[in-house]
This record gives structure tokens, C-alpha cells and sequence, in this order.
């Protein structure tokens, strides 16, 4: 695979398909990917590596039809939890196939199933009638969580927007919210480490950190094994970027970034541009990819 794209060349190492919370399958997403003019992509959804295949096997074709395509790399987004809050890490290029990776995600997925169940049963309780079983049906092929139950609230006439579930009913610190096991940071580390992955601290100043407390823990995890840090974020300002540019050079970690991108569900959000300034550079995509090849 190559992977030393020049530095005008735009990329998005963080995305999201309808194998976890997105709106776009993984064959939509590389061939939007494509349309974007990127050259490089990389599917990272929620704890699931399920989606990976169909989005190569979507370049593949486009390429055998002379058509241009993104470099597809394999990634995921794993869910720590750090006194009490969530902090997300991205993993590039692991050995997405391994059994034994797979067997501890599906291990990861099944307290999310526990948590739906107890959600969707605290809810109905409450006048918001749903069930994991209804979910399932509806969203087939998911890694069902709370945007689906958003969803299902809003198309059966429960709620009004999916918005508003999250604001009254199911968001952080709302009255239904059930919270679900979780590892800890050093945990996420650890488990895309040994399958040779990249991680990457996401969207580093969505967390309630201040400047100090955030070069503290970035520092810490620096020593447990972190590899990179999302410096190019959609919401990040470039006074952001550059600060966090001076962070990773202290701890010799590598730049990363991307939109985010969920598709319809995050509004106004766009593939690569993010809310219209986000530009991601093609030149990160090859020390990233030389790193896992050192793991």
C-alpha cells in the first residue's frame, strides 16, 4: 500500500460508517471519499472492524474501473473512560483480521448490549416505549448505541429530533443515560499496541481538561505507549492546532486528524472539510504507516 502522499494532497484518518453510528455505508464513504478528491481515508468506527472489507473491496472496484480511489486505512475508535468521563482513541492500520482482536471487541460490544437493555427498558418504564430487539430490526448490521435509539425515538413520534433525545432523555447526565463498562486509557492503548495499531488521542480538547492537566495526561499516556495525537480536528481553531502541534513535538508524537464524519447525523459536518476550514495533509498518512510497521 502507498502511503507518501504529498502534503497537498487532503486525507481523513477519522470516519464513521453505518457499522457503528454513521449514515454512510462503508462502499458510500469510499466512493464520497473519492468525489472529496481524498487521498487517503481511514474507517474508524466505534469499537467494530466490521466495516473494513466492504470499504477496500469498494476501492478495488473502483480502481479496476479506472476510476480514482482512496487509500483505505484499516481503523477503529475505541471508547476509554478517565475519572469518570469518556476519552476516545483511534486506531490506524491494526491487524483488523486477527481472531483474537476480534474476540476482544465483540467482548467490548457485549457491555454495550447490556447497557441498551437496560436503557431501552428505563425508558419504556418512563413512556418512551423501545426494545434492543426493535433496535436490531431497525438498524441491522450495527453496532446499536445511542443514536439509534435517538433514531427509533424520533421515527415512531417519541421525540422530536434526535437532538432533543440527547438534550432531555438519553445524553450525558440525562434522566434515561445508563453509563457502560469501560477500559481505561491505558487499556486502549494496550490492546491496539498489540495488534500492531497506531493510537491516537481523538478530538484531544473535547475533554474537561485545562492546558496543564491536558499536557499532564497526554504525558502519561506518552509514556504507556501513545503514538499520535489528532492535531487537525473540525472544531479546532489554528492557534488549536499549533498548540497541540507543540504538545506532540514534546512527547514525540505524531500529527493526525480528521472530520469526524458521521454523515446526516452530525449536521453541517462534511467529509474531509469538516465545517468547511478542516484540511488534513497526506503527508502524515506515511510516518503513521511507519510506525505500525515498527510495532
Amino acid at each position: 500500500m502507498r502511503t507518501d502522499l504529498p502534503a497537498s494532497v487532503p486525507i481523513d484518518l477519522h470516519t464513521h460508517s453505518t457499522r457503528s453510528d454513521g449514515t454512510y455505508t462503508p462502499s458510500e464513504l469510499v466512493r464520497y471519499a473519492s468525489e472529496k478528491g481524498l487521498g487517503a481515508m481511514a474507517l474508524t468506527d466505534h469499537d467494530t472492524v466490521d466495516g473494513i472489507q466492504e470499504a477496500l473491496d469498494a476501492a478495488d472496484k473502483m480502481r479496476e474501473a479506472g476510476e480514482p480511489a482512496p487509500i483505505i486505512v484499516p481503523g477503529i475508535e475505541l471508547s476509554a473512560e478517565y475519572n469518570g468521563q469518556d476519552i476516545h482513541f483511534v486506531g490506524l492500520f491494526q491487524d483488523w483480521e486477527s481472531p483474537s482482536f476480534r474476540t476482544q471487541l465483540a467482548d467490548l460490544a457485549d457491555s454495550r448490549v447490556g447497557r441498551n437493555h437496560k436503557m431501552c427498558a428505563l425508558l419504556t418504564e418512563h413512556g418512551y416505549p423501545v426494545t434492543v430487539e426493535e433496535l436490531e430490526r431497525e438498524f441491522p448490521d450495527r453496532i446499536i448505541a445511542r443514536p439509534h435509539i435517538a433514531q427509533h425515538l424520533v421515527d415512531h413520534g417519541l421525540i422530536g429530533s434526535v437532538e432533543e433525545a440527547f438534550n432531555k432523555l438519553i445524553g450525558d447526565d440525562c434522566p434515561y443515560y445508563i453509563p457502560r463498562a469501560k477500559i481505561t486509557p491505558e487499556e486502549a492503548i494496550e490492546l491496539l499496541l498489540t495488534y500492531h495499531g497506531v493510537p491516537v488521542m481523538a478530538h484531544p480538547l473535547q475533554y474537561h481538561f485545562d492546558t496543564a492537566q491536558l499536557e499532564q495526561f497526554v504525558g502519561q499516556l506518552a509514556d504507556r505507549g501513545l503514538r499520535g495525537i489528532e492535531v487537525y480536528y473540525p472544531t479546532h481553531k489554528p492557534a488549536d492546532t499549533a498548540a497541540l502541534m507543540r504538545l506532540a513535538d514534546r512527547f514525540g508524537l505524531l500529527y493526525s486528524g480528521g472530520s469526524d464524519f458521521h454523515g446526516a447525523r452530525k449536521k453541517n459536518l462534511d467529509l474531509g472539510t469538516g465545517y468547511g476550514h478542516l484540511f488534513v495533509p497526506g503527508n502524515l498518512l506515511e510516518p503513521i504507516a511507519r510506525c505500525a510497521k515498527a510495532l
